[in-house]
């Protein structure tokens, strides 16, 4: 499966899910389980790529001021709801974490505490397999490389969050009054 096929399939998702995360989830499964099995397995690859390649220790930091708090699990559950929001949404989040200041349901969640997390999101190619086949989704030939982090920042250091996410400290470290 190719880049524009796997965003293709999340958009298609998107359209027939509604917006909400888990819908999104849901009806990737559905689309996904239609398609030849090897599909499913290069969707899956694909999917390895994307959160490898979203892997960063700035958006963790993101994460973490949004969701107050992202724990190892609770990063992987933001990139999950990062991909339901679309190839747009996704590749700027990636390249500007502090870019998600835009979004108007990130704003939102400054004043409302909402958490932006989708763990069925990850499961997509699991769910879409077994629906496709009654079988387990074979394990990765090939496992794409997970870069290394050691530029982490203390993510509860108010002033370094000032400096490396401007933008989202404004909403989420001293959040705005109602």
């Amino acid at each position: 499966m190719r880049t524009d096929e796997f965003w293709q399939l999340i958009d298609e998702a998107r359209a027939g899910g509604g917006g909400e995360p888990d819908a999104v989830a849901a009806r990737a499964v559905a689309l996904l389980a239609e398609r030849d099995p090897e599909e499913i397995v290069g969707y899956a690859h694909h999917q390895r790529r994307v959160l490898a390649a979203s892997y960063r220790v700035d958006l963790w930091g993101a994460a973490y001021l949004i969701n107050g708090g992202a724990s190892d699990d609770g990063f992987e559950y933001f990139r999950g709801w990062l991909i339901t929001q679309g190839r747009a949404v996704f590749a700027r989040a990636v390249g500007d974490p502090d870019a998600l200041a835009e979004l108007p349901q990130v704003r939102a969640a400054a004043l409302s505490g909402e958490e932006f997390e989708c763990e069925q999101m990850l499961a997509v190619p699991w769910d879409a397999y077994r629906k496709a086949t009654a079988s387990d989704l074979p394990a990765e030939r090939d496992p794409v490389p997970v870069p290394d982090l050691n530029d982490f920042w203390d993510f509860d250091d108010e002033e370094e969050a000032r400096r490396r996410l401007p933008r989202l400290a404004a909403l989420f470290v001293e959040p705005p009054v109602e």
